[in-house]
């Protein structure tokens, strides 16, 4: 039996995606990621604030979320899931770590998107911004 991996990363093209950036995409990621950071301090948040935290690269460039599509022999149709930590250990890292040095890693990124030489390193960390909070795998 065969399975078959299908990438779903369509989107935008790269010219409507620097003008939304330029015109919308990075004063609002600045509001976004405060108020998805502010939930996720919330605790009674958390699950939005990382949504949105998950989101982050869609609002600031139109990026598409990436993922794949698995598809059995039998023609079953699943999402491919990464395995992720314990719960424990990603709590106790949220708890200890996570909320604070998110924080700092949001600001980082938005101020290197600031200046064209940071841009590539910005988008990078808010694509990471998971893995600080809570050590999700993505």
């Amino acid at each position: 039996m065969s399975t078959t991996v299908i990438r779903q990363d369509r989107g935008a093209s790269l010219l409507l995606r620097a003008i939304y950036f330029l015109v919308f995409g990075l004063w609002f990621s600045a509001i976004w990621a405060t108020i998805a950071w502010v939930l996720c301090v919330t605790i009674l948040g958390l699950p939005l604030g990382l949504w949105m935290l998950n989101r982050l690269p869609q609002v600031t460039t139109l990026r598409p979320q990436r993922g794949d599509l698995v598809i059995s022999a039998g023609g079953e149709v699943r999402r491919a899931s990464i395995p992720q930590r314990p719960f424990i250990l990603r709590a106790i890292w949220f708890l200890f770590v996570g909320w604070w040095l998110s924080a700092l890693w949001l600001a980082a990124a938005w101020a290197l998107c600031t200046v064209i030489i940071g841009l590539p390193i910005g988008f990078w960390m808010f694509d990471r911004v998971p893995a600080v909070v809570t050590l999700a795998r993505t």
